[in-house]
């Protein structure tokens, strides 16, 4: 396979992800912002941009804040990199780039969201903006349903090996971020804090069903760092990322014969999360861990680029 072609492959999952994880942040946060008031609602807007990395952009916009402003950046915004519309349409540049190494139905339900998309410049009121992203995860879960049917060979597993990188970013990211956003002045790591905020979690990685079959006792915030980092029942959680990444790498390194510095560094991160547990974790800083996951997450993108020759 050409590496551009494998470079459009593997952006096109990462694109995906990304946009699905959007939608569900998106969500997550007009639930958690009808159950409070209006300052606490500016605060769960605040907070979305920051899981995404877009607050320091949506600031320099000079735009005044607001929850449509912030909708609007996260859904609609073409210069915003992250927003879904950017995100899709990257997703559809890259699908038309690798037009021969997809599906027709991987191509149609990469297009139908775009089409959802083009030539919106509001997302309207939240029932509205609720109304768009309900149909974008249709389309999206179209997108890895079509996935899943395609040959096991290496234009699937660029697109799956995308996605994974992508999801365990945006774990750690959205773990990091709401913890200490939601934690209360004053008040220590795992103390009581507001049930409905860690449930909206759970609801962003649609793990709240899954969480009560994992665990007996009441929802508490350092059950979910557990859940969100070591449980590999758990797709989205950093292990679950963890192990697929290197699953993904072994298979085109038994299709080549040949491993790289990517092989090494997943099975290095596989091996350090394995031996972890969430009490070390804590003791030694829940913070500065997951900023070293993504740190780390980020480099094994950059050595998947250096191994398969995408520059």
């Amino acid at each position: 396979m050409l590496s551009r072609t494998a470079l459009s492959l593997y952006w096109i999952g990462r694109y995906m992800e990304r946009a699905e994880f959007t939608c569900r942040l998106v969500e997550a946060t007009i639930r958690l912002n009808a159950l409070g008031d209006h300052v606490e609602g500016d605060q769960a807007w605040r907070s979305a941009l920051s899981v995404v990395g877009s607050a320091q952009a949506f600031a320099a916009t000079g735009e005044t804040f607001s929850s449509h402003a912030a909708r609007r950046y996260l859904t609609l915004s073409e210069d915003n990199p992250s927003s879904i519309r950017t995100c899709i349409a990257s997703a559809r540049d890259g699908a038309r780039a690798a037009r021969t190494a997809l599906t027709v139905e991987v191509w149609e339900a990469i297009n139908r969201a775009w089409l959802l998309l083009r030539g919106r410049t509001s997302p309207g009121g939240m029932q509205q903006t609720l109304n768009l992203v309900d149909e974008l995860k249709a389309e999206i879960r179209g997108f890895e349903g079509a996935l899943g049917r395609m040959l096991r060979s290496e234009g699937r597993w660029f697109m799956q090996l995308g996605s994974v990188i992508e999801r365990g970013d945006n774990t750690a990211r959205l773990l990091d971020v709401k913890y200490y956003l939601l934690l209360p002045p004053g008040q220590e790591v795992g103390g009581a804090l507001d049930r409905d905020q860690w449930t909206t979690i759970l609801q962003i990685v649609s793990a709240k069903t899954a969480y009560r079959h994992i665990y007996q006792e009441a929802l508490q915030p350092w059950l979910v760092a557990d859940f969100l980092i070591f449980r590999k029942e758990m797709p989205r959680s950093l292990s679950a990322s963890a192990d697929e990444t290197v699953d993904l790498l072994g298979a085109f390194a038994g299709r080549s014969g040949r491993i790289g510095p990517a092989d090494r560094l997943a099975r290095q991160r596989q091996a350090r999360v394995d031996d972890l547990d969430i009490v070390t974790i804590f003791q030694d800083g829940l913070h500065e861990w997951l900023h070293r996951y993504v740190g780390e997450n980020a480099a094994l993108d950059q050595a998947i680029a250096q191994q398969f020759r995408f520059a």
